[in-house]
């Protein structure tokens, strides 16, 4: 099922703001690998999208685990044989809003399933994923932070959460260096305060609203920015 068009994959892409990244690259004419951990979550909703005329399929990815990483690899070159974008949105936020809410109380177990998915599992996927884009020489991979990783402005609370999300602009600022000198462009962005399960319903921004700083990352020129940190296609402080 080999195709033309650019090919993008969505982790956690069965809802929120994974979902909606999915569509509006469809929407642009990629072909969408839909992606999550949940395998009825995500055909559910990767059917919703097709039923929408966009072209979107679904294929299970843990990020936590380098066997399904791989699997997902394969999955894309043998059916396509390339990758075009990938967006690198999947993550948890499990700090407790009572008891382990600060440093002081922050327990490591917490910690550690945090990183595992937020930061491990992006470098996991990542590694899998680049060499198809290293096989055209062009990629765009957008890695959704948040502003709670900022060092610059770094608050208390969320110790988990926010310790990952400053590791992931790490990743961000490593892979942009180590892929200088080729049309792979890695960039972190914050998409704001969405209505998602995450962000809750009170939230002022739309997940479309969320998403377009994504979608205009994942769809950059050749000689765009790389190593950035983006929120409303502006650069912010790391």
């Amino acid at each position: 099922m080999s195709t033309t068009k650019k090919v993008a994959v969505v982790t956690g892409g069965n809802r929120g703001l994974g979902f909606e990244a999915s569509r509006q690259l469809a929407k642009q004419g990629y072909q969408v690998i839909l992606t999550s951990r949940d395998e009825e979550k995500g055909k559910s909703a990767a059917l919703k999208l097709k039923n929408e005329g966009l072209d979107v399929i679904f294929q299970p990815l843990d990020v936590t685990s380098d066997e399904s990483s791989q699997k997902l690899a394969e999955f894309i070159n043998n059916e396509f044989g390339k990758l075009d974008v990938l967006v690198n949105n999947a993550g948890i936020y499990i700090d407790s809003p009572t008891g382990d809410n600060s440093i002081f109380d922050a327990k490591i177990d917490t910690l550690k399933q945090t990183l595992e998915t937020n930061v491990y599992g992006v470098l996991r996927v990542t590694q899998a994923l680049i060499p198809l884009m290293k096989k055209q020489n062009y990629g765009r991979i957008v890695n959704v932070s948040s502003r709670m990783g900022q060092l610059h402005d770094m608050g208390g609370g969320s110790p988990g959460y926010r310790i990952s999300k400053t590791a992931l602009n790490a990743l961000t600022r490593i892979f942009a260096s180590e892929l200088q000198g080729t049309d792979i462009l890695v960039n972190s962005m914050y998409p704001g305060w969405v209505q998602t399960d995450m962000g809750g319903k009170n939230a002022p921004r739309t997940p479309e609203q969320g998403v377009d700083t994504i979608v205009w990352l994942a769809t950059l020129d050749d000689g765009g920015a790389t190593g950035g940190f983006f929120r409303d296609r502006q650069p912010i402080e790391w």
